[in-house]
């Protein structure tokens, strides 16, 4: 895959953001956002209230998404893409790690830091044909706390259509729930995906036992070869 590459100056919206960002993005098989992003992305954060205009998103051309966690709040860059794993820069706060999918698979910061994954086979892999209820096992770290190989097991199950609006768009999504139970964690874990694809445009997923992460895609980031 050739790396996408850009070169721009672009003003996040007076009175919304108000925030000025000589971008300076390149997507490759492993690389990273330059220094300067990170610094000016990084006012926008810990603004719970933050919701971007659909002209802010529009007018910018890197992928972006919105999130809101317990320590970070705002409109988070992408980083860089490492064998199909994501990584979303909430400036100098915290990284999010996320699959293509969106599916959300840890968390790194200066206090704390979490990581999931599904053990077995993923559902999440072929999310849009899942029929009735699946088993889900999933394993945890995190830390405050030094927990590793936390089991936790997962019921999820198609709920059916749901119109969902964003900052930038409305679409008629399929939502699904997935009950967590094990050492720790506890509670649902909710996504609307592609009723074709599986993609997950909106959820809301657990990362650790205090740590309840919401996104919403307002421009995914869409490999050349997808």
């Amino acid at each position: 895959m050739r790396p996408l590459r850009w070169n721009h100056l672009s003003l996040l919206g007076a009175g919304g953001w108000g925030l000025a960002a000589a971008l300076v993005f390149t997507v490759t098989g492993c690389t990273s956002v330059s220094r300067a992003t990170a610094d000016t992305i990084r006012l926008a954060f810990n603004r719970p209230d933050l919701t971007p205009t659909p002209e802010q998103v529009e007018a910018t051309p890197y992928p972006q998404l919105l999130l809101r966690s317990p320590d970070v709040s705002g409109v988070l860059v992408l980083g860089y893409v490492d064998e199909g794993r994501q990584a979303w820069m909430a400036g100098q706060e915290a990284v999010f790690y996320l699959q293509s999918n969106g599916l959300l698979t840890g968390m790194s910061a200066t206090t704390r830091s979490s990581s999931v994954h599904v053990e077995g086979d993923d559902p999440f892999r072929h999310l849009a044909t899942l029929q009735g209820t699946v088993k889900v096992q999933r394993r945890y770290d995190w830390m405050p706390g030094y927990r590793y190989g936390v089991v936790v097991a997962g019921e999820l199950r198609r709920v059916g259509l749901e119109t969902v609006t964003f900052p930038n768009r409305t679409l008629q999504l399929v939502r699904y729930e997935e009950k967590l139970s094990g050492p720790g964690i506890s509670g649902t874990n909710l996504y609307w995906a592609d009723p074709q694809t599986g993609f997950i445009w909106k959820s809301r997923q657990h990362l650790a036992p205090d740590q309840v992460v919401e996104i919403e895609q307002l421009k995914p980031y869409l490999p050349a070869n997808s």
